[in-house]
């Protein structure tokens, strides 16, 4: 099998994967929303920028790392040498996660009232502790297999996380009902703890009885000093980049709610349109990131795999792909959650803050799609650095935008500042690939022949909206999907009309 057919085959598996989790997570979070209530999970969402401060710390570099050079290694038919990297790199992971979890345990307390202004939030750091260690394994282990381009194992840990994660959290919640006690977001982070522990268990066992078949343990390691000596130049720029990122994104999070008082709302509603905004309106403008986060994962090994055999022309294929493709999928997006995100909003959450959170951030779909895999793509020909630039820029505009515009437009002025964040990420991001690469840019397929075909399926589904009035025996949430789907495949179908999609 080609690189290009394993990377296909690679990007459909996590994009099946990814789709089923994230439609198991709308529901939870349907659940969530009516469980613990829009103010509910505005406080569990504060304690994401703390969990996603210890993985930037702990594991984000090193698992990009054992991504990049076990692909590396194995593109040079180096097996011993790729896996002594991936056992070097999981352990000093591994003693990494195990410190940031016992600290954020020890200072909880202090976390909760002085940092995240939320004493609601003490007992969910308490619980998501434990799981840093866990999920800082699983998801090293998950890289390794990244780069050997089985994506079956990490895709079916993903999957087990997500159960794990609904049925537990329910299962607290009907603990709670049946004790006379209301249910709180202690339930989410209940779940978080379970799902990080099923998902480590089950890549543990499987990593195990790999390496076994390949006679290969810790003790068959070469050179682990020469290893971490390795990881550590590589892997370093990219955790500061996420560290960097992630306390410009704990102190964005801090400070919306702080700001949103300051336009006149009190500390229950500003709270509420924060739970809105990144508890149910961003998650459902993210669903299509799906198939680009899949497709990101798997640029990285192969972009670093054809820059080991200096194999410049297929990296320059796979940026003008990915460039294609992105902006298809962004433009549809873009078109369809700003005509049913407002019914999107009722039907899924019964809110119409909700739906017009989702029209707006319908601009950014395009760029976001864009930057995560140009970013993927920038990793794996070596240059941390630039996405580490590139990324605090686009976050530091959104801060000042937090500051300055919030307090006057409301939470609409941040949505602007995520759009213009966006833009500013991909423009760079692209910059930075032309430098390193050729890239022929078909403004023209890219763009315009996506948009006519866009505009060809909207005002087709309209035309025909007749048709879809006579099913009123059918969930209005069933209708409206309906007809997202057949927006989609007239989408689909005029592309192809026009010659945009075929066998590359």
């Amino acid at each position: 099998m080609g690189n290009g057919q394993r990377l296909i085959r690679g990007a459909f598996i996590l994009t099946a994967a990814g789709l089923l989790t994230r439609m198991i997570g709308f529901f939870y979070r349907i659940f969530l929303s009516h469980a613990i209530g829009a103010e509910g999970m505005g406080i569990y969402q504060l304690i994401f920028p703390l969990n996603m401060l210890c993985y930037a710390l702990t594991t984000a570099g090193i698992q990009m790392a054992i991504s990049r050079f076990v692909s590396a290694k194995l593109a040079l038919d180096d097996v011993q040498e790729a896996n002594s990297t991936f056992l070097v790199g999981t352990v000093c992971s591994l003693l990494l996660s195990c410190t940031a979890g016992w600290a954020m345990h020890h200072y909880a307390p202090f976390l909760s009232e002085k940092i995240l202004s939320e004493p609601r939030t003490l007992p969910m750091l308490k619980l998501m502790a434990y799981s840093i260690p866990m999920g800082a394994l699983h998801t090293c282990i998950s890289g390794y297999f990244f780069a050997r381009k089985q994506t079956g194992l990490p895709a079916v840990s993903q999957l087990l996380e997500q159960a794990a994660r609904v049925l537990s959290s329910y299962l607290v919640y009907l603990v709670m009902l049946s004790k006379g006690l209301k249910p709180t977001p202690v339930i989410a982070a209940a779940g978080m703890l379970c799902g990080e522990l099923a998902a480590m268990v089950f890549s543990l066992a499987a990593v195990t009885w790999h390496l076994q078949t390949q006679k290969f343990s810790l003790s068959s390691v070469r050179h682990p000093g020469r290893i971490l000596k390795d990881i550590i130049p590589l892997s370093a720029p990219v955790t500061a980049n996420r560290v960097l990122i992630t306390l410009l994104n704990s102190l964005e999070a801090i400070l919306i709610p702080v700001r949103l008082r300051m336009s006149g709302l009190n500390t229950t509603q500003s709270l509420s349109i924060y739970g809105t905004f990144s508890g149910m309106a961003l998650p459902l403008v993210l669903f299509p990131s799906t198939v680009t986060n899949a497709v990101s994962v798997m640029l990285l090994p192969s972009v670093s795999e054809a820059q080991a055999r200096g194999n410049n022309r297929a990296i320059q294929k796979t940026i003008e792909t990915t460039l294609k493709y992105c902006l298809i999928l962004g433009i549809f997006s873009t078109g369809l959650f700003f005509c049913y995100g407002p019914r999107l909003g009722l039907y899924l959450f019964h809110s119409s803050a909700a739906g017009l959170f989702v029209r707006i951030l319908s601009f950014i779909c395009p760029f976001l799609y864009l930057d995560v895999t140009l970013s993927s793509i920038l990793q794996g020909l070596g240059k941390t650095g630039l996405c580490f630039v590139n990324n605090a820029l686009g976050v530091s505009l959104r801060i000042l935008m937090v500051l300055f515009a919030v307090p006057s437009q409301g939470i609409q002025g941040y949505l602007w500042g995520l759009l213009a964040s966006e833009l500013l990420c991909a423009a760079l991001d692209l910059t930075a690939l032309r430098r390193c690469s050729e890239i022929h840019f078909d403004a023209v397929s890219w763009l315009l022949k996506p948009a006519a075909a866009l505009g060809i399926a909207l005002g087709s589904t309209l035309f025909f909206s007749i048709f879809f009035k006579i099913l009123k025996f059918l969930p209005s949430i069933a209708v409206l999907g309906l007809e997202m789907a057949v927006c989609g495949v007239l989408y689909l179908a005029v592309l192809v009309c026009m010659g945009i999609l075929k066998k590359e």
